[in-house]
């Protein structure tokens, strides 16, 4: 049923439980990982230049390169437990609005299923920027499986 599944993270608790199913349910179906981590460009629009911006989509972090090192950790984590279970894992950092890059991802990657935690945002934040979470299930035709942070808690 299920042959690559993505679960996009940001390393983050909430990111964890999802990261906890799509593990599960990628060990049932013999199903290929896939770890996304989207730098959030249109949040970081808000506090940065636009030519700094650019760069981040460009994959240049230079004096932003602690972003680059927390998604590699983010995506790393993700990967190595998959490894740990004896399925294929591929792991990817991408720049952009998180909602289109990673339908874009699914798409280009065959994806299956997406696994993705809820509750990532909360506050006034969300109110601005709306849910990830959200976007991705109005977003696109692949299934998508969202797992409520407090169901790991």
């Amino acid at each position: 049923m299920y042959e690559r599944i993505l679960v996009p993270t940001d390393g983050s608790d909430t990111a964890e439980v999802a990261v906890d199913h799509a593990l599960d349910l990628a060990e049932k179906y013999g199903a290929e990982v896939h770890a996304l981590y989207v730098v959030d460009t249109d949040s970081m629009s808000l506090s940065l230049g636009a030519e700094q911006v650019d760069r981040i989509r460009q994959g240049q972090y230079g004096e932003m390169e602690e972003v680059r090192t927390r998604a590699e950790k983010a995506t790393a984590t993700v990967t190595d437990r998959a490894e740990e279970l004896g399925l294929d894992a591929v792991e990817h950092v991408s720049a952009g609005r998180p909602h289109s890059l990673i339908e874009e991802y699914a798409d280009d990657n065959d994806i299956d299923l997406i696994v993705m935690g809820s509750h990532g945002r909360a506050g006034i934040r969300r109110t601005l920027l709306g849910s990830v979470t959200e976007r991705t299930l109005r977003s696109t035709t692949i299934p998508v499986l969202v797992v409520d942070a407090r169901a790991g808690t």
